[in-house]
Parts: structure tokens; sequence; C-alpha cells
């Protein structure tokens, strides 16, 4: 019986689309080359830090994100706000808690993406990042404390993310539920990999995630 529904943020709720054109701009590149080669990485089943390396061999990550700091202090650089949520984020979560479910925001993040995801006012139960909690997804010790905060047993709480290596796998093996969302490059590609078979609902985004379900919670 699922109880309770955690959800990953980038590429689940966000749109990353507008984080990642603003990075094609800083770096000097065409927003379809930007996009191109972080599509390359999923693909290859690389990270996503790997697309710097390519588009500009040895740069530095964090010392770009601090100058651009400087220089625009102002601006949402990497970051995200409501504009950015997907559309049907906001009326699926609302009709998921209508249907008793425990609704939590946990995923990856810079602790900066808390403050933002709060600041939108999301019909959910708690937000959580890795930064919070000392700990990123694969790691198991991210997937216990998904079950701390919800209070669930695993095998009532369903994890929904965007990835097979980080989400669906590592969720599947703490003794949760999953659904792979198809959104985003790695949404897509890994969607048709074999892996994606061990996943209990692949969605192609809320309507059909609640569709899927199998009504009220619990049931």
């Amino acid at each position: 019986m699922i109880r309770a529904l955690v959800f990953d943020v980038g590429e689940t709720l966000v749109d990353e689309t507008r984080i990642w054109s603003r990075w094609a701009d800083r770096l000097g590149v065409t927003r379809f080359t930007m996009l191109g080669v972080l599509g390359g990485m999923a693909a290859l089943g690389r990270s996503y830090e790997e697309a710097f390396q390519i588009l500009r061999p040895g740069f530095d990550v964090e010392a770009e994100q601090e100058a651009w700091r400087r220089d625009d202090p102002d601006g949402l650089r990497v970051n995200f706000d409501e504009g950015d949520l997907y559309p049907d984020v906001r009326p699926g979560l609302t009709a998921l808690r209508a249907l008793g479910y425990e609704l939590i925001i946990a995923g990856n993040q810079p602790p900066q993406a808390r403050d933002a995801l709060v600041a939108m006012d999301l019909p959910v139960d708690g937000v959580h990042t890795s930064d919070g909690w000392g700990v990123a997804k694969p790691d198991p010790g991210f997937f216990d404390k998904v079950v701390a905060v919800s209070g669930r047993e695993p095998g009532e709480i369903l994890y929904v993310g965007d990835r097979l290596d980080n989400d669906v796998l590592p969720a599947r093996t703490a003794g949760m539920r999953t659904a792979l969302i198809r959104r985003g490059p790695w949404g897509h590609l890994h969607a048709v990999r074999p892996e994606a078979g061990v996943a209990d609902y692949v969605v192609d985004g809320f309507p059909a995630l609640a569709a899927a379900l199998p009504g009220r919670a619990g049931d």
C-alpha cells in the first residue's frame, strides 16, 4: 500500500531549460550546443559535470559560479523559481494530496534550492535537500533519510524521479516503490533502457502518475 510519495526536484518538478540556457550564455556557446552536449552525457551514462569539461577543458565550475555571483548578484544564475515549475506540478500535487497521500520533496540540490521550493508554498508536507542532509543520491544514506522523515515503512513509499541511476534503482534497493518520469534528457533516455522495467510505473507527468496509482492512499 502506497501512503507517501517522495519527489526528486530537477526534471521531475523543475524544468531546467532556463538554467542550462543561462549556462550556455555564460560559457559563450549556443544553447543548442549546451543542451546537445548534456544530452550526449545522458546517452553515454556520464555525469552532467563532464559537459563543462567538453565545452571548456579545465573549467572550474565553482570558481565560475562565484564570479557569476559577483557579476550578477540579483540574477537567478544557476537557481530556479516558480516560473521553472512544470505546469502540471502544482495541480498534480494538489490532486494527490486530496487523495490522502503524504507528499515530500527530497532531491540532490544546493542549500538555496530549499529556500526556493519553500517560497513556492507547494502543497507538500516537507522539503528536503541533499545539502541539508549531508548525503546525496544514490548513496543509501539518502534513502534512509527519506524513510526517516516520512515515518513510513519503505514499502509504503513511492519515490518519483527522472533517472534510473540516482532515483529508481537505489530507491528500489532501499525497499521503496518507484516511478520513472519521462522528463528531460535522462528521463526519456532511461525510460527505454531494459532496467526501466523494474520501476513500478513509467509516466509522462503528474496526470499519468495520478491515473496509475491505485486510488486513495493506502488502497
